[in-house]
């Protein structure tokens, strides 16, 4: 039997005035409700939950003599106006949270009277997957960018479930628009060329706490209905980019969308997720609308769809599409002459004019369990190839880093390491740079760059990273792409290092950008690392079942 909360009625003091200029005016009974109470009823509450099921649903029922309808007022910013005086409201905010709840019965001419109760309400709503796809998982960062290459990637559209429904279908989803951007459309043009020039990175902690930032080069594309924002006035003012400042890092919250999806179920489109993603400090993605709120239509690891409403305007609803790599970019480099290499050809221990060593156990601030040596069980040149092995002693492993410090060190260039990275469970390869003034300027401040990263829990993906101490300690700025043959063959891992961009591809397919801004520290000396660690944040859980493991490498080429 579910419980009825505790009630607390406040009656307030109705005052009004009648305008009394015309005697001859009638106005009719003008009467005021009275004893107005509310009960609430929370969904699953009994002595075991005293809060509620975590559902989240309240159902509230307003009564009072001489009142035709209630406005309702459910203190999480949302209200409604109920002629039953009967309404079911679902709380979303994660957690216990106490709401107060306003209800007014209106009564005839307008009058009405007012009463209020606190609610304790528990929802445990969240959207794991969601989380994983937008940041690539807990303690990783993943980036979006617009898909500027798909008619529709930006558009209009209605709000209602049942309008949606019957004006379905738009390049494979059933969203319509009211008007649309064709591919590219935006792009190559000096008012509104700024919509194909952002990015919005998520990141999600260990806490499963999840993050927002926008770069967006300091140009927003402003839609033309918010042009006060940037001290335009309406009759001037169009669709167009201007200079806003977009930094800062954002909460999301993940909320249940009310929007009843249920009245397109029976299409052939399938029903959107119904998760809202909240942002907070006004953050947006991309195009500026007064909102942040985004309710996400279709999530997958590369692809989502959102829509939101407009302030101005709420009765249209805007759709945008993002993906998780730069659409159709050709890759060209800068980088021409090859200016350090190491071929691997000569069998025996690494060049030590190219290389030397780091020695010793310790964790290596990741909580790593490898003990590095230089030894030729660890490392050696062999057959034309760098194997850097990894192997199991006693309980306990040893392993290999090498490092170019104080022999080879460089600033801007294209570095390309081909390699095939170990199998086993728990082994963590890396390919990195990191600033050689690190004993000085301590991490995150020298700056890293992870060429190559690979989790020890999932070998069909690799990293690349950018760590900095605006986004370190921590994930830095990570993207990831799937590559489901890296520990059975060679693949080519770039870093196109630029004094304003960094990007990271694979076998030449770009996959990662991110902009090199004076305030980073990429733009002074860096040197080479390749290692293998074992288990740490990265690594995880070896496999007891482990005995040993060799990254392979081919050649390392440096280019400026």
């Amino acid at each position: 039997m579910k419980n009825i909360i505790k009630i607390a009625t406040l009656i307030l003091t109705l005052a009004f005035f009648v305008n009394c200029q015309e005697d001859e005016a009638e106005v009719g009974d003008i009467i005021a409700p009275t004893n107005l109470t509310i009960t609430a009823e929370i969904i699953g509450q009994d002595t075991l939950n005293p809060y509620g099921d975590g559902s989240g649903f309240v159902n509230l029922t307003a009564t009072a003599n001489n009142a035709i309808s209630y406005n309702f007022q459910f203190g999480d910013g949302q209200g409604a106006v109920v002629p039953s005086g009967e309404n079911t409201h679902r709380y979303s905010m994660n957690g216990v949270n106490i709401y107060t709840v306003v209800v007014s019965a209106i009564g005839t001419g307008g009058v009405s009277t007012t009463a209020i109760i606190e609610i304790e309400v528990f929802s445990s709503f969240d959207d794991l997957e969601a989380k994983d796809f937008l940041s690539g998982g807990q303690g990783s960062t993943k980036t979006w960018y617009p898909k500027l290459d798909q008619n529709g990637h930006l558009g209009v559209g209605p709000t209602l479930a049942q309008d949606i429904a019957d004006d379905a279908n738009l390049n494979g989803h059933w969203y319509p628009q009211y008007d649309s951007t064709n591919a590219f459309g935006k792009c190559g043009s000096g008012d509104s060329d700024c919509f194909c020039n952002f990015s919005l990175t998520f990141a999600l902690s260990a806490e499963n706490n999840l993050t927002f930032t926008q770069n967006n080069n300091g140009q927003t594309f402003f839609n033309w209905a918010h042009g006060a924002v940037v001290g335009q006035t309406f009759a001037e003012f169009s669709d167009t980019c201007f200079e806003f400042d977009t930094t800062g890092e954002s909460d999301v919250t993940l909320i249940p969308s009310e929007t009843d999806w249920t009245q397109v179920a029976d299409t052939e489109f399938p029903e959107p997720r119904g998760t809202v993603m909240n942002f907070t400090d006004d953050a947006f993605m991309g195009y500026y609308t007064g909102v942040s709120s985004y309710e996400i239509l279709e999530i997958e690891s590369d692809f989502l769809y959102v829509r939101f409403y407009d302030a101005v305007n709420p009765a249209l609803a805007w759709y945008q599409m993002f993906t998780t790599s730069l659409p159709d970019q050709e890759f060209n480099t800068i980088f021409e002459n090859l200016d350090w290499s190491d071929e691997f050809d000569t069998n025996g221990a690494p060049d030590t004019e190219n290389w030397t060593y780091d020695l010793g156990d310790g964790g290596w601030g990741n909580e790593e369990l490898q003990n590095y040596t230089n030894n030729a069980e660890n490392v050696i040149v062999e057959d034309g190839f760098l194997k850097i092995t990894a192997k199991a002693d006693g309980g306990a492993y040893t392993s290999a880093r090498l490092k170019s410090e104080d022999l080879y060190e460089f600033t801007y260039g294209r570095v390309e390491v081909r390699a095939k990275l170990p199998a086993s469970i728990g082994t963590w390869p890396a390919i990195w740079m990191l600033g050689e003034d690190y004993a000085t300027n301590t991490w995150p401040g020298c700056g890293e760059i992870d060429i190559m990263e690979q989790k020890g829990q999932d070998k069909n993906t690799v990293l690349a990273t950018v760590h900095h101490p605006a986004v370190s300690p921590g994930a830095g700025d990570s993207d990831s792409t799937v590559l489901t043959t890296s520990t059975t063959e060679f693949h080519n891992y770039t870093v196109e290092w630029r004094p304003d961009t960094i990007m990271f591809l694979v076998d030449d397919n770009l996959f990662h950008t991110i902009p090199n801004t004076p305030d980073l520290p990429f733009e002074s000396d860096f040197f080479l690392i390749l290692n293998v660690a074992m288990g740490g944040t990265l690594g995880g859980d070896v496999d007891p079942a482990f005995t040993e493991d060799t990254l392979e490498i081919d050649y390392v080429r440096v280019y400026q």
